[in-house]
């Protein structure tokens, strides 16, 4: 597994390097066909000091990614609570994978994590896409009052999905066929 480490706003130190590599390199015990994990540490100027230490994890595996964020005042706790969060999301990943006969996917015994009961569709709604830029939807997405809006895209001719970011920015998502 090849492990990028990555700092925004912070210095990775030597013993800050050395406790991720540790502490992400237990995951190959859970999940043995991880290639690459990305770990990127910031600090953010937010208001609550106690959300600005901030630790994102992709992980790749066989086409597959895998991704979390904490946040928290320390960043040794958002890599732990980061760490804790990749292996639930493995525990999960490799019962979706058995469960579908992609192979055995059997799970070394994870005795800290009580496995989550599966989540299925509640609600499903119908609604029509009306063709607008950018900056209409990101409108209609305000009047609104949600974080996320799919509309189509007039520039793409496709349909896109416009989202607030916690930075309080925008993210457009523009889907392609595999």
């Amino acid at each position: 597994m090849r492990l990028i480490i990555q700092g925004k706003n912070i210095e990775v130190t030597d013993r800050l390097r050395e406790y991720v590599e540790k502490k992400v390199g237990k995951l190959d015990r859970y999940l043995p066909t991880i290639t690459e994990a990305r770990m990127e540490l910031s600090v953010e100027g937010t208001k609550s000091a106690k959300d600005r230490q901030v630790a994102q994890l992709t992980v790749r595996s066989k086409g597959t990614l895998l991704r979390a964020e904490e946040r928290t005042a320390d960043m040794f706790a958002s890599i732990d609570a980061i760490v804790d969060k990749m292996y639930r999301q493995i525990v999960r990943y490799k019962g979706k994978c058995y469960g579908r006969g992609r192979g055995p996917g059997e799970v070394p015994p994870v005795e800290e994590f009580e496995e989550e009961p599966p989540r299925r569709i509640v609600r499903t709604k119908r609604f029509q896409v009306a063709p607008m830029d950018e900056e209409e939807a990101i409108e209609q997405m305000e009047l609104l009052g949600h974080d996320f809006f799919v509309f189509f895209n007039v520039n793409t001719d496709g349909i896109n999905v416009i989202y607030r970011r916690k930075d309080g920015d925008y993210g457009l998502l523009e889907p392609e066929l595999a």
